[in-house]
């Protein structure tokens, strides 16, 4: 069987999928990649189903062995953030094929743009599931637990059902400013005046992670200051707002359910330009329609 060597992890390295759907009435989120289009890039570029395992490399720094692969050796694709992949020093380009052979190494190194980066071979990273994927969840502790030097991961079997790609075309990742666009409600009669969330230009905190990314800026106002609202059911996307009015927008891991008012929700095309945004970028927002007016 062919596998994967985990020579360095970097700041963090996760297995991840798609996701456990489904379990919310157990306490258990979604999980799964936090940019699920490059998580879904890289295994198409290999020809994997889109729910096979990919390993998602926070900030570079990462490297693994190629051991038991034969000849022919293992097909592999770098998504996401670019951080010069390369195979045994020789660069090859991210958002393509590449094959590395036995005993080579797949490096990353640390990305010019962007956050996370996606490592997919074909077969995909085939460790045991835990309620039905392979993600870790970091709030949770659900999962294969987070990479570390000297792990071994075994890699499935290659499935024919899809093409392999050559290379696939993909707009560059923001470096400085992310406009996002915003669904309004369902709790933006709570604030005294929501339209600050557009008006804003938020900073993305470093103590932002899959959990949500935490905003600083325009504090936004609560209409009725120490009012207490009952847990809602809690969506990744969901920008809530604590009282101190800076805005966390929930990730991948968020949790099942929360206690904070929902100002608005990202749209799903823009839920995964998150996973890529750094601390210190700016992030501006905007309606995605006109909001309903409510009562004084």
């Amino acid at each position: 069987m062919a596998t994967l060597e985990i020579l360095r992890s970097g700041p963090l390295a996760l297995i991840e999928d798609l996701g456990r759907p489904g379990l919310a009435h157990m306490g258990v989120g979604r999980s799964g990649a936090a940019d699920r289009r490059s998580h879904m890039l890289a295994n198409r570029l290999v020809a994997n189903p889109d729910d096979r395992a990919t390993v998602e490399v926070t900030f570079g720094g990462f490297s693994a062995r190629v051991r038991g692969a034969g000849r022919e050796g293992v097909a592999i694709a770098v998504t996401g953030a670019d951080t010069d992949p390369a195979v045994n020093g020789i660069p090859f380009g991210t958002n393509s094929i590449h094959y590395a052979r036995d005993g080579e190494v797949i490096s990353l190194g640390a990305p010019r743009s962007g956050l996370r980066t996606y490592l997919a071979v074909r077969g995909g990273i085939d460790v045991e599931p835990v309620l039905g994927s392979r993600s870790y969840d970091v709030l949770s502790a659900i999962g294969p637990l987070p990479l570390s030097s000297g792990d071994v991961l075994p890699i499935g079997v290659q499935s024919d059902e899809f093409p392999e790609l050559d290379q696939a075309p993909v707009a560059a990742i923001e470096d400085d400013v992310l406009e996002l666009t915003v669904v309004p409600g369902p709790r933006d009669d709570w604030f005294v005046d929501p339209d600050v969330l557009m008006r804003t230009n938020w900073l993305v905190t470093n103590k932002s992670d899959r959990v949500g990314t935490r905003l600083v800026g325009m504090p936004l106002e609560y209409r009725k200051p120490g009012r207490q609202l009952p847990s809602d059911g809690a969506n990744r996307g969901a920008i809530q707002v604590p009282p101190n009015g800076f805005p966390v927008i929930l990730g991948p891991d968020h949790p099942v359910t929360g206690g904070y008012p929902v100002i608005g929700v990202l749209t799903d095309e823009d839920i995964d330009k998150m996973a890529q945004i750094r601390p210190g970028q700016t992030v501006r927002m905007r309606w995605s329609r006109p909001r309903q007016p409510f009562a004084a």
